[in-house]
């Protein structure tokens, strides 16, 4: 029985300390990590947000839309940004969700997911990825499939891409299935009329749970329906600089490289 004890005890013991090393490595060597995500390719991205990180020296990830105006008449500016250190995200060709959905009113019939085929869904992915490699002369980057939505009748897309890409950026089960990132603690926000302490409390929780939190913004100050003020996303960054030693800032394709390697 004392032996049994003991055993127990040792394995509690080097339970504890495995336990410990990963926390410490995960999240490279900080208590966290922050992926500031931007979906759908706006003007004030590179008007507004992009010059705020790099004020900061942040980076992050742009999911772009490949027919976007704001992608196709400004080019060079997101080249610039990619050779910055920024990630240029797959965000699909033209943004398809399902339209039958509560809100869903402004999807268009020609882009309701509802109306895809497979292989409509997979190509207009693919093609996307060449735009952006031409764009940035990238292969590494991830996905976020527009408003969550990843399947085509009953079956996902993602399992048809998923070597395309070093993870997906969403929580759906095929998502996590797909991504295979373990039993790491994963949250995210989508903000929208957001205060800055509520972005940071967010922040916070990461910290105290030893978790990766994402957050997917659209509008920043305007330019999208979904948005948060700029002053409360300038609190955002102010509070992720003060707190530099304890969280780890990076575009989602490098923390999601780091958490497959691991």
């Amino acid at each position: 029985m004392q032996i049994a004890k003991a055993c127990l005890a040792l394995l509690l013991l080097l339970n504890g300390i495995v336990g410990c090393a990963q926390n410490r490595t995960t999240w490279n060597n900080k208590k966290c990590a922050v992926a500031l995500t931007y979906d759908d390719a706006l003007n004030i991205h590179l008007d507004k947000v992009i010059p705020a990180l790099d004020s900061m020296g942040f980076k992050a990830t742009f999911y772009l839309i490949g027919s976007s105006d704001a992608f196709t008449k400004r080019i060079p500016a997101w080249r610039k940004a990619a050779a910055n250190g920024h990630e240029l995200g797959n965000h699909t060709l033209f943004h398809p969700c399902y339209g039958k959905r509560p809100g869903r009113e402004w999807v268009r019939p020609d882009y309701d997911l509802n109306n895809y085929t497979m292989l409509r869904a997979v190509n207009e992915i693919k093609m996307n990825s060449a735009l952006l490699e031409a764009t940035d002369g990238k292969k590494r980057r991830t996905l976020a499939c527009p408003c969550g939505d990843s399947k085509v009748a009953d079956s996902s897309f993602l399992y048809k891409v998923k070597d395309d890409f070093v993870a997906m950026r969403d929580g759906t089960p095929d998502a996590d299935e797909v991504n295979g990132f373990g039993g790491r603690t994963i949250q995210w926000m989508a903000p929208n009329g957001n205060t800055g302490t509520q972005l940071i409390d967010a922040v916070k929780r990461a910290m105290e749970s030893n978790a990766l939190v994402i957050f997917v913004f659209h509008g920043v100050g305007g330019d999208h329906s979904i948005n948060v003020s700029a002053e409360a996303h300038r609190e955002l960054l102010q509070f992720l600089k003060k707190n530099e030693s304890q969280v780890w800032v990076a575009p989602f394709v490098d923390i999601a490289a780091s958490m497959k390697k691991q």
